[in-house]
């Protein structure tokens, strides 16, 4: 079996497809796991997967003395990418028919609340580099390197994380690449954790009535009307077809490249999702998956992407952990997050549920949307996602590029 160039035996699949199924029966059981009313929910898994990263992977893979593990590990990259494909591009699907009436009814309120989160982010990052250069003393050029590392781990970003690899001096006697990667590693977690968190303590802690907020997500997210005449052309029974054509123009759109942006796998499948979820059909031919199929995917895709990002982290998360370095990634996730969610409320006076959409969105969470999503009862919550989304895609590539800029 040839993959990536070299030989990965049955023996390595075997592995693989063994650590994966591993992961998901422990990380689901750890996310059942209720605290007053909060549990991890499918975060679970991605905790799993970092710890499994950390302290067995590599020895496991080095006991059963597997030819090509290191293949196996570059093959943890394509189970994390189908997991994106499935998630965003169901998540395109059902948020679509309301998708176009949100976006008109609140459009200005998403972008400026997507710059907010992702220019108090970018604040944050430089406050905490300035910060570490000057208590200790650390080199200008190499602590923006780290910092902005942090930043796109923090909000789990890797357009930002990209963008800042690219950014960066090449060459030389410092390896800047690989300190933006381990920043980017060190912050992940909270990255994650903290925004599902977050999404679940608000409305417990605000005693949100769900009932009533799912309503007022109801009235400030039109439903498209049925575009569906009952004569319409199937691909397939499940929509498995148009799914997948959807999902391939998607990796087509999100590779163009204008400079050192591109809207990648995930903005480029979302969008597409997004436009045929709201149009449903193409003449006769129905473009529309079963909803029973999109809920399946969203949530193996979600599973998928957090097993394959939180194995592959979970290396470098215990090999380069420092105490300050997790502290900044904590304060560049919380404070534009807390920002981000006050001036929604009180300035933009948006309800709770499209708040928490938009936080998820603004601060690029898939994650979050998945447990949001849980929690709220509702797949309404994705079209304020959805909105935010690019909105705060593009500002953080953006900004992660500046401070790199500065702080060289």
């Amino acid at each position: 079996m040839i993959l990536f160039g070299g030989i990965l035996s049955i023996k390595a699949v075997s592995f693989l497809v063994f650590s994966v199924f591993a992961i998901a029966g422990v990380g689901y059981l750890l996310g059942r796991i209720t605290i007053k009313g909060v549990s991890l929910g499918t975060a679970g898994v991605f905790i799993v997967a970092l710890l499994y990263g950390a302290f067995l992977y590599t020895p496991l893979a080095n006991q059963l003395k597997i030819a090509g593990s290191s293949y196996v590990s570059s093959a943890l990259k394509i189970v994390e990418n189908l997991g994106l494909i499935l998630f965003v591009t169901s998540v395109g699907f059902i948020a679509g028919p309301s998708f176009f009436g949100d976006l008109k009814k609140n459009f200005k309120s998403y972008i400026v609340l997507g710059l907010i989160i992702i220019i108090v982010g970018g604040l944050s990052c430089a406050a905490c580099t300035i910060f570490d250069i000057k208590v200790f003393g650390r080199d200008k050029q190499e602590a923006g390197a780290m910092l902005v590392g942090l930043l796109s781990g923090s909000l789990t970003s890797t357009p930002a994380f990209s963008a800042a690899k690219a950014t960066v001096t090449q060459g030389g006697p410092v390896d800047y690449e690989a300190i933006v990667a381990v920043g980017h590693g060190i912050a992940y977690l909270f990255g994650v954790i903290g925004v599902v968190l977050f999404v679940q303590l608000v409305p417990k802690f605000s005693k949100a009535d769900m009932d009533l907020e799912r309503q007022k997500l109801s009235e400030t997210a039109p439903e498209s009307p049925s575009k569906l005449k009952g004569n319409e052309i199937e691909l397939d029974p499940f929509g498995f077809c148009a799914f997948s054509i959807v999902a391939v123009f998607g990796i087509i759109l999100g590779s163009i490249k204008i400079g050192n942006f591109s809207l990648t796998t995930t903005g480029g499948c979302l969008i597409l999702s997004l436009i045929f979820g709201h149009f449903s059909r193409i003449g006769k031919i129905s473009f529309t998956p079963k909803q029973s199929t999109l809920k399946v995917f969203r949530e193996l895709g979600l599973m998928l992407f957090l097993i394959g990002a939180g194995v592959a982290g979970g290396a470098s998360f215990v090999k380069y952990f420092q105490w300050v370095y997790f502290l900044y990634g904590i304060i560049m996730t919380m404070v534009p997050m807390l920002i981000g969610f006050i001036f929604a409320k009180y300035v933009l006076k948006m309800n709770l549920l499209n708040n928490l959409g938009s936080i998820c969105g603004g601060m690029t969470s898939t994650p979050a949307l998945g447990t949001l999503i849980q929690t709220s009862g509702t797949e309404k919550v994705a079209g304020a996602y959805a909105s935010t989304y690019p909105i705060s895609l593009i500002a953080v590539v953006i900004v992660s590029q500046v401070l790199v800029i500065i702080f060289r």
